[in-house]
């Protein structure tokens, strides 16, 4: 029986032709997409696809959109044996951190992809990803999937999506994951990492459809005002912040700034605290610049994750749980989705 493949077209590059008019780039019917890739009918699967009524810039994404495409895929999950999303590149980790959690037990590939440059351009390679994340997701080994997490596949590398960030904005090696190892390599053939495939199915798929979008991030730098700081805080209806620290979690020691923090913290406002760093974990208490944190009661370590994890993490679980800020907490210390690193205490 031959694989069964939906083609999810939602916008970004891959899909761009070049207005001549303007020399603005727009997008193009999904169709003719298409018909830049007859390589596609030499596989051993059965392609369909769905676009995105009106496609969008990766930077138009949006949680109603991210709804949008789970229910796409919940409503052709049991049709099909892998799904591909064309998506751009700017916002692609945060979709495939979002999926990875609106997605339980996901026992199919979801691959997102896209390209640097757009499927009509001679040097595009957007033609190379399409064909090698098809062919991903009709990876079988005994009867089932090779691959059944979401995941990025750009030049020739698959990524867990929730553990990647976008990189570079112009070389074609334009995604890369520091704390986690790379799923497969694709060259000659495709090499497969084993250890590193996840396997998330403990049960019946389900589809979650609530996402809370109170969230906020705060970067820190040299010199930040107490202004700046007060004003993130203080949003009407905040019930998050993702704080940016420096290094293993470090963040200034000034009266003012623990102050505000422990003023956010009572009013029930949950702070995660993640190292700007691309590389390396949170470590709460293991410097003085950060002891101040370690036990305040709503200040968390987010250990390795990253910046894009950490906010869909946090809307996914006050979309699910939003009366419940000890089971929040907790949940943010453990990997749901293998989208961070569970330490021992």
């Amino acid at each position: 029986m031959r694989t069964r493949i939906l083609i999810i077209y939602t916008g970004g590059t891959i899909g761009m032709m070049k207005d001549h008019s303007t020399g603005t780039l727009m997008p193009m019917n999904f169709m003719k997409i298409i018909t830049h890739l007859p390589e596609l009918n030499q596989l051993p699967c059965d392609i369909d696809s769905y676009s995105f009524k009106e496609p969008i810039d990766s930077a138009d994404m949006n949680p109603e959109k991210w709804i949008n495409i789970a229910e796409i895929i919940e409503k052709n999950y049991d049709d099909y044996d892998g799904f591909i999303i064309l998506h751009g590149s700017d916002t692609m980790a945060y979709t495939a951190s979002v999926l990875s959690f609106l997605f339980e037990n996901l026992a199919k590939p979801v691959i997102l992809t896209g390209s640097q440059l757009p499927i009509g351009e001679i040097r595009t390679d957007g033609r190379e990803n399409i064909i090698s994340a098809v062919e991903i997701a009709t990876g079988n080994k005994n009867g089932k999937p090779i691959i059944q997490e979401v995941c990025i596949y750009f030049e020739h590398k698959l990524f867990r999506g929730n553990r990647s960030h976008k990189f570079d904005a112009e070389q074609f090696r334009a995604f890369r994951s520091i704390n986690y190892p790379l799923l497969a390599n694709t060259g000659v053939y495709i090499s497969y990492n084993n250890s590193s495939i996840g396997n998330f199915n403990k049960g019946e798929f389900k589809v979650h459809k609530k996402l809370d979008d109170n969230i906020a991030i705060l970067k820190l730098f040299p010199g930040i005002k107490q202004e700046v700081v007060q004003s993130v805080f203080n949003i009407k209806g905040l019930k998050a912040v993702v704080m940016e620290t420096y290094g293993t979690g470090n963040a200034p020691t000034a009266k003012w700034f623990v102050d505000t923090l422990k003023k956010a913290t009572d009013k029930g406002i949950i702070i995660l605290n993640i190292t700007q760093c691309k590389g390396g974990a949170v470590e709460l208490g293991k410097y003085i610049t950060s002891l101040a944190m370690a036990n305040k009661n709503n200040i968390v370590s987010g250990n390795d994750i990253t910046t894009e994890s950490a906010v869909t993490k946090l809307m996914y679980l006050f979309g699910n749980y939003s009366n419940d800020i000890d089971k929040i907490k907790k949940l943010l210390t453990k990997s749901l989705r293998g989208e961070m690193t569970e330490y021992n205490d």
